[in-house]
């Protein structure tokens, strides 16, 4: 080509390529280049747009295969939150060390009566990813009067796995319930065969709002599938259904 690419605009389209998993730094920039043209420079990408960025990742190839993805197969993938992050990151507006929320000490034993949860998260303390490219799961422990952060778990690796569906949900497996914003049937399958009861929440938002809901349900009437997980016995379980219903 003749012009090398600056070290700067490098590091950029190698974040944004993080931000979309499956999508090597290679293939965005080979789909940027298609969109843009050569050499890519800095007023360039500061003038990249939405459908753009979605026509560049349909064209430098496929989640998952030397072939080209219809642009309409990368916002259902992505969706369009996740995508104008990206073209945020290639503008040059975000950073790479994220505002993520602080990890609280946690032993077992520390919550009796406590259940765990997963949140789907692409940035910050927020629900706001797919089950199936989500870039972290922040692991909270609940009760009926706390919330606590005790992990973030980063999802490297899931893209690169013989299943990603099935490594994502052996990530959180020791969850009893999961946030997300979606989950295709079989993902879906895949996380209540761990042992997860799913939440889709398509709306997205703060996780804490979620997750103080939930703490509500747990010392009022829990549903079944709480209660279960609260290890309520039976009887009670059917007591609470039956006040649900009432």
């Amino acid at each position: 080509m003749g012009v090398e690419l600056s070290r700067a605009l490098a590091l950029r389209i190698g974040m944004a390529s993080r931000a979309l998993p499956g999508v090597s730094a290679g293939q965005l920039l080979n789909g940027l280049i298609g969109q843009l043209g050569w050499p890519l420079n800095e007023e360039k990408l500061a003038r990249v747009t939405v459908t753009q960025l979605r026509n560049a990742v349909s064209q430098g190839g496929s989640i998952d295969a030397d072939v080209d993805m219809p642009t309409a197969d990368v916002a259902d993938r992505f969706g369009v939150a996740r995508l104008k992050e990206v073209v945020e990151i290639l503008w040059g507006n975000k950073v790479e060390d994220e505002d993520l929320p602080p990890v609280e000490p946690y032993e077992h034993g520390d919550l009796p009566g406590s259940i765990r949860a997963a949140v789907a998260s692409d940035s910050g303390e927020e629900l706001n990813s797919h089950f199936g490219s989500a870039r972290r799961y922040l692991i909270y422990q609940l009760t009926p009067e706390e919330c606590r952060l005790i992990d973030i778990r980063p999802a490297d690796g899931a893209e690169e796995a013989e299943d990603s569906s099935a490594f994502r949900a052996r990530l959180i497996d020791d969850c009893h319930v999961l946030f997300v914003q979606s989950i295709g049937g079989p993902a879906a399958a895949k996380v209540i065969n761990a042992g997860v009861y799913p939440l889709k929440y398509v709306e997205g938002g703060p996780a804490r709002s979620y997750l103080d809901a939930l703490c509500k349900k747990m010392g009022s009437s829990p549903p079944p599938w709480l209660a279960k997980a609260m290890n309520v016995p039976v009887e009670d379980r059917i007591r609470f259904h039956v006040e649900a219903e009432a």
